[in-house]
């Protein structure tokens, strides 16, 4: 048999959901810029860290530039095309 809270243990919930509800409310027109953010973050340590051959003979920066360009070329034309 479960017991109930007590109404003053369940206050402080109420009032963090409240506030998190709010914030999520006000930054909802920002979502979309902060998702684009993280997924070009994401692209660029895979391309970093997880594609090593792309980073031999000292192209470093020139690799992941070019696959940065060619994934945000991909997705332009994705967009255009569909």
């Amino acid at each position: 048999m479960s017991r109930r809270r007590p109404v003053h243990r369940r206050s402080p919930l109420v009032s963090r959901a409240a506030a998190g509800a709010a914030a999520v409310m006000l930054s909802r027109n920002m979502l979309p810029y902060a998702l684009a953010f993280s997924a070009g973050a994401m692209i660029f340590v895979v391309i970093e860290e997880v594609i090593p051959e792309a980073e031999s003979g000292g192209n470093e920066d020139i690799a992941t530039s070019g696959a940065m360009i060619g994934f945000a070329l991909m997705m332009v034309l994705d967009v255009a095309f569909s």
